[in-house]
């Protein structure tokens, strides 16, 4: 296999924290293995049927311990090549407890199948067939260089392999050194688990809601009136000019005024308010000649009109 064709929609890291501390176990391990422990790795951490039950712990760590170079190389690198992505849709935790689920798939088939065999179980290849699986079922139509020649998508590709260890694990049930049935186990444990409510929905979900930062509590205030907006007011501003012309249109003209009396009219009429005057304090018997002949000179244009 060969890297990814490129994809839009391929934004994951090319390494992913679960992913490292992963392949940094195993290559550990196999450091002590080949430098300080030997053999006693293998051993001590591979799992047998005869080690039940006082070895049940041996389920979890066969997963990683490797019988050579190219063991640990292989699994590591498809690890690196599928386990990235997956992770990155899921959480660490997520991804981890998967793997883990997944290796003890393989360990179970090992244990159905090869229950009086006294080779030892080791190797990641169970887990990795399990994530292998959880991305062929996310993007099954993702295209790998096979060899770095042919493309292929990932569903095929993994077909393939798995078709691959059902007919030599049924061909020959000793493997010939390799557990082709618990690579079955591993990717039968996968789906399962993908098919079925998990806690990985729960972790998404926790993931999700705590990327949103907590915001303290504001003390209420009050929410201002927005300003209308320059059409709105426009039409307002139209609204008015249009009511004003129409009250202008129907208001009625002022009516004409009375043209003013001459002068000499406004003084004669003057004159005789003060003999009226005159007459209310003192009587009619105390006007004088002049005010007698203006009181009936008025009284005159009064009965003519």
């Amino acid at each position: 296999m060969s890297s990814f064709v490129t994809p839009e929609e391929n934004d994951a890291p090319r390494t992913t924290t679960a992913v490292r501390w992963i392949i940094a176990l195993n290559v550990l391990i196999y450091f002590l293995q080949v430098t300080v422990l030997g053999d006693g790795v293998e051993r001590a951490l591979g799992f047998q049927a005869s080690d039940l039950p006082s070895g049940w712990w041996r389920a979890l760590t066969y997963m990683f311990a490797h019988n050579g170079a190219l063991h640990l190389a292989g699994n590591m690198y498809v690890l690196w090549l599928f386990g990235p992505r997956v992770e990155h849709a899921w959480s660490p935790g997520s991804f981890t407890r998967y793997y883990l689920w997944c290796g003890l798939g393989g360990w179970l088939a090992h244990v159905l199948f090869f229950r009086n065999t006294t080779t030892s179980l080791v190797g990641a290849s169970g887990a990795i067939y399990g994530v292998m699986l959880a991305y062929a079922m996310r993007w099954p139509n993702q295209e790998l260089y096979f060899f770095g020649t042919v493309p292929v998508k990932v569903k095929w590709l993994f077909l393939g392999y798995l078709a691959y260890d059902v007919v030599l694990g049924f061909a020959q049930p000793s493997g010939g050194g390799v557990a082709h049935l618990a690579h079955i186990g591993g990717a039968a444990a996968g789906w399962l688990y993908l098919r079925t409510p998990s806690g990985q929905h729960i972790d998404r979900l926790r993931q999700r809601v705590a990327q949103v930062p907590d915001l303290p509590d504001e003390t209420p205030r009050a929410i201002p009136r927005s300003s209308p907006r320059p059409r709105e007011r426009g039409n307002e501003v139209d609204e008015i000019v249009a009511k004003s012309k129409a009250l202008a249109a129907t208001r009625r003209p002022p009516a004409p005024q009375a043209p003013k009396p001459p002068a000499a009219a406004a003084r004669k009429t003057d004159e005789l308010n003060l003999v009226l005057d005159k007459i209310s304090e003192q009587g009619i018997a105390s006007l004088t000649l002049d005010e007698r002949r203006l009181l009936e000179e008025m009284s005159k244009k009064l009965r003519d009109r």
